[in-house]
């Protein structure tokens, strides 16, 4: 049986993980935004650049979660975008109604899945969801771990001029000022 993963949000994050899921042919994808259009057009590109990527996963673009049923992941993307000058608390309030919104939506209709919390201000966003998926927080996590640590293996291998592969590094703790870095 194929996995099935759900991202919701198909902006430029939401997207991206969609292709590389695509790509990997690790699942059936199952893209959802609330733009009429979006899910549906971004889904379209995917699938036309399987022959090119060389694989056959199925993608789904569509407003209805109802599409995502059954789904063993559930991606969270979905929120405003921070603006400059905007921290990461101002996104707190409007993020919180789009995080229970999605999440209540995802969990009635995939209420094995795992949530992967991707939204901002992710620490927060992944108690938001805990909370309105009453899931055990086992199967609620957030990826800023992956993503700060990739992110400063690749400005250390920028400044050193190597390859990133030749880079171990790690951080600690929030997704944010208080995050410390662990360079070996």
């Amino acid at each position: 049986m194929q996995k099935k993963v759900t991202v919701v949000g198909a902006g430029n994050v939401g997207a991206t993980a969609a292709q590389r899921l695509a790509e990997k042919a690790l699942c059936e994808v199952c893209l959802v935004d609330i733009v009429e259009g979006v899910p549906q057009g971004k889904a379209l590109d995917l699938t036309e650049a399987a022959p090119i990527e060389r694989h056959d996963c199925r993608i789904v673009g569509t407003n209805r979660y109802a599409d995502s049923a059954g789904s063993d992941i559930v991606i969270v993307t979905a929120g405003i975008a921070r603006k400059p000058g905007m921290s990461r608390d101002d996104l707190l309030a409007t993020n919180m109604k789009i995080m229970r919104q999605v999440v209540t939506e995802a969990v009635r209709h995939s209420p094995h899945a795992i949530l992967i919390v991707v939204s901002n201000p992710l620490d927060a966003m992944c108690h938001v969801a805990l909370e309105a998926s009453g899931f055990p927080r086992e199967r609620v996590v957030g990826m800023a771990g992956v993503l700060d640590a990739a992110r400063f293996r690749a400005f250390i291998a920028m400044e050193l001029k190597v390859s990133a592969d030749n880079v171990q590094a790690g951080v600690l703790g929030g997704h944010g000022d208080t995050m410390v870095p662990l360079p070996r």
